[in-house]
């Protein structure tokens, strides 16, 4: 069969002119697609493998999410842990070793930072690096909870031969109070509901309708029953060992004074008496003449999680009432 020939139409000549094939040109076409082929060609396996993800890239991503996850909760959760026992420690320093004149406990916590510990990105941080730092996260809290179950074992032991001494401190919420919402205002400066001054707020203050009953929250003997400036209702229980306890704007004061009284015994009902915005109870504990923080003697009464709470209830508190 014959080949097929090609023409061009020449305008200058206004004609159509024969096309000369050379192998050289054939050669040249065929490189071209051969060329622009390979291109393409490339240009779309550049574009499946680097934008579209295989089945197992797709799964491995999947396992990283779920990875970062578990990571974010899992470092919550020691952090959350961590306070609750730094808490403990201080509450035990602060109060257990002081009524029993004991050295307190070395602070594991120095030089602990929370910061970064919920990590946004892992995915610049290699496994080993991740693992290794909740590794030392865990490690610390372990040595926390070692001390911490030393401590209370030394306690026990101390508390064998100071029966009387933990009869007579201050141990509980003089109201019942489980749920914990019954506080209105803690320790510490506060603004005054009358003067609209910051004062220093010298203890707890507690609402409770009037007429609630008002428990002793230790032993001890009454020194004072009465009416007494700006607190209205009040009695002062002398506990030995140089504790005192206040409780103030009483609606009824069932005691007397010089009367001995045993820890949880009622000694009154809440009232709206002297110096007062609402009906509450104004709780004070006294350390040899000092006001402390009465939230460091509720131990007979709360778990770790509750003090906890309470300490939050007790920093978030508003004005006070008296």
């Amino acid at each position: 069969m014959a080949k097929k020939a090609k023409f061009h139409y020449n305008p200058e000549t206004l004609s159509f002119e024969r096309v000369e094939t050379s192998a050289r040109n054939i050669l040249k076409k065929i490189f071209i697609h051969l060329f622009s082929s390979a291109a393409i060609g490339f240009i779309l396996f550049l574009i499946f493998t680097l934008l579209i993800d295989s089945p197992e890239e797709k799964q491995l991503k999947k396992d990283l999410e779920t990875m970062k996850v578990k990571y974010r909760l899992l470092d919550k959760k020691v952090d959350q842990l961590t306070k609750i026992s730094h808490d403990l420690q201080q509450r035990d320093n602060n109060l257990y070793r002081v009524i029993f004149q004991a050295e307190p406990l070395p602070d594991f916590t120095a030089g602990y930072s929370n910061e970064g510990a919920l990590i946004n990105e892992l995915s610049d941080k290699s496994s080993s690096k991740i693992l290794n730092e909740t590794s030392k996260k865990v490690e610390m809290l372990s040595k926390q909870i070692y001390s911490q179950i030393q401590s209370y074992d030394e306690i026990v032991e101390l508390l064998k031969t100071n029966e009387t001494k933990l009869q007579n401190i201050p141990a509980i919420q003089p109201i019942l109070n489980k749920d914990l919402t019954k506080v209105a205002s803690g320790f510490g400066y506060r603004i005054d509901p009358v003067y609209h001054t910051r004062k220093m707020h010298t203890g707890m203050d507690f609402t409770a309708p009037i007429g609630t009953d008002i428990f002793a929250t230790g032993n001890g003997v009454v020194t004072f029953a009465g009416w007494k400036q700006g607190y209205g209702n009040t009695i002062i229980i002398d506990h030995g060992f140089g504790y005192e306890t206040l409780y103030a704007h009483l609606k009824k004061i069932k005691v007397r004074e010089r009367q001995k009284i045993s820890r949880a015994d009622i000694i009154g009902s809440v009232g709206n008496t002297g110096k007062s915005t609402g009906p509450h109870l104004h709780y004070e504990v006294i350390f040899k003449g000092q006001h402390v923080d009465p939230l460091n003697f509720y131990f007979l009464d709360l778990s770790p999680e509750e003090y906890d709470k309470m300490i939050q209830l007790a920093q978030n508190a508003g004005q006070v009432l008296d």
